[in-house]
């Protein structure tokens, strides 16, 4: 990973988790991927690995990642898909070329070629975002309590009722904060 840079916040989920790479999107937002290698090094985390990246297809990645966020913050509030958010997606799914892959574990794993490029690895992305939001995967798409954040997040928790995007994050900023509501009400619970 490159110094210098905010962390990554990983999760299970791809296409979600793409779009986490713009935290805080309704406060101080946090940009996770703001130069293309920052761009490559995201990819390799998630196993989509790619020699480079332009300007161009960071823009391109970037395009893609609002799209999904779009679509997938519709989903969980039930509203209709952004028909322009569809049409990106559906766009970036189509023009890669990868394959799915079955590891000796039984799991599907994506398997870019030796010559890939990022657009190649941005269509695994689209695809993913394509099956949580049709519903295909056992979960539903949810948004993040926190105010400032608001994130579409893909929850597979047995009651499906998580309300952070991460735990870590954003649940800890909010039971913190209620907590200092709470000692500031009753200043002597703290004695």
């Amino acid at each position: 990973m490159r110094a210098g840079f905010p962390d990554f916040r990983l999760g299970k989920v791809l296409a979600t988790s793409f779009t986490g790479t713009l935290s805080e999107r309704y406060g101080d937002s946090v940009e996770r991927i703001p130069t293309p290698g920052r761009l490559v090094d995201w990819l390799a985390v998630y196993g989509l690995a790619v020699d480079a990246c332009t300007t161009a297809q960071l823009d391109l990645a970037r395009e893609l990642r609002e799209a999904i966020h779009a679509a997938a913050t519709a989903a969980a509030i039930k509203d209709a898909l952004p028909a322009s958010a569809v049409q990106v997606i559906n766009d970036f799914s189509v023009r890669g070329r990868a394959a799915a892959i079955l590891t000796p574990e039984g799991e599907r794993r994506w398997r870019l070629g030796a010559d890939s490029r990022v657009e190649d690895a941005l269509s695994v992305i689209a695809a993913d975002a394509i099956s949580i939001i049709a519903g295909e995967r056992d979960g539903k798409l949810a948004l993040c309590a926190s105010p400032t954040c608001q994130a579409a997040f893909f929850d597979a928790s047995q009651s499906r009722t998580r309300r952070w995007c991460d735990m870590n994050t954003c649940g800890n900023r909010q039971k913190k904060a209620r907590f200092n509501a709470n000692q500031r009400k009753n200043p002597r619970s703290a004695e």
